[in-house]
């Protein structure tokens, strides 16, 4: 448990740090540009990025990062190692003013300590694919390159929409592309909430357990349940189509009422017991000391003579089937309470939250009211007013403290969600929660808290290189690159991609300058730091291994 909370400890440090080191993506334009002080911008970003907590539910990018290595893989010292490096690699590009991704440090890190314990554990090489995940690598990667080629093209548009003089047309583009964010984000809200729908069937959860030679044995079991997870799954499709406009508990009621939710219940349930009894804890600690392997083997006697009883959940009901469990004499009488609470299962309940994880309708009317605030900002200045190059200046200079705070909302989801992911699977390692799903408030909580910490405290070596290094920014060009850099970040979380903030705004600034003339963008600055992003992931996966090989010595 000591070593769980250090690693815990540890991971919130490199939010704090993580915060610190990005504080210039969303401030970085915003100083250059004399709108708010170094002083008031980071508290504007702390802010917002915060505010992050409250919008985004899904944490699809943390169930990605998470689950980058293969469950047999991730250990507790496996985490603390990959945790060390990024936080070294962290410091040591703060302290260089090079705006390097702290998403790929972390990403690298985990890889190469998991790469490392699979080499150890298995006295050899271990291809690679067995360790990790490969597609969630490869995507990873490729944004690498793509998120800031994406935010410099959105870039690149808005510049040039905004720059046109005849305030109709640039108002009426502005006007389509609210249309194209809203069926946009219609989409991913759908294709999120199948996707959830099919996690909460359990489809991906019998799917990887076909793959596993452990299992080989209960196959054909498994085939049933998988088989019959598909057929509901996609007999609840046809309700799902109506969440837009019925809401999720409607939703919930129609597919309960339609739909066997009987087997998702009895596996619920079955993962509460395991929880419980401290079944996964207790296994992991038996195979490092033999004298816990007598009551791992208690606790899954317990939870075996207990699934039988679980499966009649839909006859007897919740409160009935948990006594029944407790009249069995497994759970102390002292208890009883805690005991009936943890089995109690609300599948309906259960069901719409899952739908409204997906739920991106603050981020699409936010996206949306931002465009039509400027749209409105130009007919008044530009129509309504007699129009001036000082009064364009202050109405953009005004329109940054939108954009900003947009871009740090995007910050703060994107990137305290992988925190978030490297402490669920430390919990999960550790035996605390089965899945990702079941992570509990107050980590996501925690992480946005560290997150905001460390942008109140500022980056100031990097805000120099984001705000002058790459190019002049003007505050018509700031409300270009940090709406583009904010729109990405909010494509990429939605589509569950771990990506650089820091990567994106770069392109976002490369964006801005490179429509006025090529010429204004400092070409020499970029290509540092591209060299910087392509060896972000290996020394980190290096730096990783060399700890872990230390971290081994002494704890097994």
């Amino acid at each position: 448990m000591e070593f769980l909370i250090i690693i815990i400890a540890l991971a919130l440090i490199f939010d704090y740090i993580n915060g610190f080191h990005d504080a210039a993506n969303s401030i970085a334009t915003i100083v250059s540009t004399k709108v708010l002080t170094p002083f008031q911008a980071v508290l504007w970003a702390a802010f917002f990025n915060f505010v992050a907590f409250l919008i985004f539910k899904d944490h699809a990018v943390a169930n990605t990062i998470g689950k980058t290595v293969n469950e047999g893989f991730i250990t507790l010292p496996v985490i603390f190692a990959g945790l060390i490096a990024a936080i070294i690699w962290n410091l040591l590009t703060w302290w260089y003013g090079i705006p390097s991704s702290s998403s790929h440090t972390l990403i690298g890190g985990f890889a190469g300590a998991a790469i490392t314990h699979a080499v150890i554990k298995n006295g050899g090489w271990v291809p690679l694919q067995d360790i990790v995940d490969s597609s969630k690598i490869l995507k990873t990667v490729a944004f690498i390159f793509l998120a800031p080629l994406i935010g410099m093209g959105i870039s690149m548009f808005y510049t040039l929409v905004m720059m046109n003089r005849n305030t109709w047309i640039k108002s009426g583009v502005l006007l389509l592309t609210c249309v194209g964010i809203w069926f946009t984000f219609i989409h991913f809200q759908e294709k999120k909430i199948d996707e959830n729908i099919a996690k909460f069937f359990r489809i991906e959860k019998y799917q990887k357990d076909l793959k596993d030679p452990s299992k080989k044995d209960e196959y054909p079991k498994i085939e049933e349940k998988l088989a019959k997870a598909k057929i509901n799954a996609e007999k609840s499709y046809p309700f799902i189509e109506h969440y837009e406009s019925k809401g999720s508990k409607i939703v919930a009621e129609e597919i309960a009422q339609n739909v066997d939710l009987k087997a998702v219940t009895t596996s619920r349930i079955e993962d509460k017991l395991k929880l419980f009894f401290e079944l996964k804890k207790l296994e992991n600690l038996a195979k490092k000391d033999s004298k816990f392997e007598r009551a791992a083997k208690q606790a899954k006697i317990n939870v075996d003579s207990l699934k039988p009883i679980a499966k009649l959940h839909a006859e007897i009901g919740m409160d009935t089937m948990a006594e029944k469990m407790y009249a069995l004499g497994l759970v102390q009488p002292n208890m009883h309470d805690d005991f009936v609470n943890m089995v109690k299962v609300d599948i309906k309940k259960d069901l719409g939250k899952e739908m409204d994880k997906s739920n991106n309708r603050i981020i699409r009317f936010g996206l949306i009211v931002m465009l039509l605030i400027i749209i409105l900002s130009f007919i008044y200045t530009e129509q309504i007013k007699e129009p001036s190059a000082q009064r364009t200046s202050n109405n953009f200079k005004k329109m940054q403290l939108l954009s900003s705070a947009a871009f740090s909302i995007g910050h703060g989801g994107n990137d305290a969600q992988k925190v978030m992911g490297i402490i669920a699977a430390a919990l999960i390692a550790n035996g605390n929660i089965v899945d990702i799903k079941a992570m509990p408030d107050w980590v996501p909580l925690s992480c946005y808290l560290a997150i905001s910490l460390g942008t109140l405290s500022g980056g100031w070596k990097i805000v120099k290189t984001m705000g002058t290094k790459i190019t002049k920014v003007t505050p018509l060009e700031g409300v270009c690159a940090e709406t583009a850099g904010a729109t990405t970040l909010f494509l990429t979380e939605q589509m569950g991609i771990p990506v650089s903030t820091t990567h994106t705004i770069t392109g976002s600034i490369i964006g801005v300058g490179a429509t006025k003339r090529l010429s204004a963008v400092r070409w020499g600055v970029t290509v540092n730091l591209l060299w910087a992003w392509i060896l972000t992931i290996p020394v980190s996966a290096l730096l990783a291994a060399i700890t872990y090989f230390i971290v081994n010595i002494f704890v097994k």
